[in-house]
């Protein structure tokens, strides 16, 4: 799941790249979503490491596997950035499926696995905290 959410980000941030200079688009807008995409990746780095960890691996072990995960983000960046050159009319549905598939993996696996040992509440103050960082970055970046 994490390494879904990984591959659209990275198509979102190569799409986002390759997009500057387009009607709109400027390069402040590309870092933005960059930084973005870039924090919502500690979250997700400690989905990976912190559940190997506590099944008995290795502090190193947890640790590479949790950054293997994000390995596959420049990869699809790369992708982004190629379709982007290649065709213009696929920016928007790249944007839209990235964002889709990040919300997708979000409701189907993050927020029933916060969920399950009763951690309710821990899970609302993350969703509500993550929000409120992400508004504020969009207002002091836009």
């Amino acid at each position: 799941a994490v390494v879904s959410t990984q591959s659209t980000g990275g198509l979102a941030v190569g799409v986002g790249y390759a997009s500057v200079g387009r009607p709109g688009v400027t390069i402040q807008q590309a870092h933005n979503l960059a930084l973005g995409i870039g924090l919502q990746n500690f979250p997700e780095g400690l989905a990976v490491s912190v559940p190997l960890k506590a099944a008995g691996f290795s502090t190193g072990s947890s640790f590479f596997w949790g950054q293997a995960s994000g390995m596959v983000e420049p990869i699809a960046g790369i992708i982004g950035v190629i379709c982007v050159t290649l065709v213009e009319q696929i920016l928007s549905v790249a944007l839209s499926f990235a964002a889709g598939a990040m919300i997708w993996v979000v409701c189907n696996d993050i927020v029933p696995e916060c969920t399950a040992n009763n951690n309710i509440r821990l899970c609302s103050v993350g969703v509500i905290v993550g929000f409120c960082v992400m508004m504020c970055l969009d207002t002091a970046l836009a």
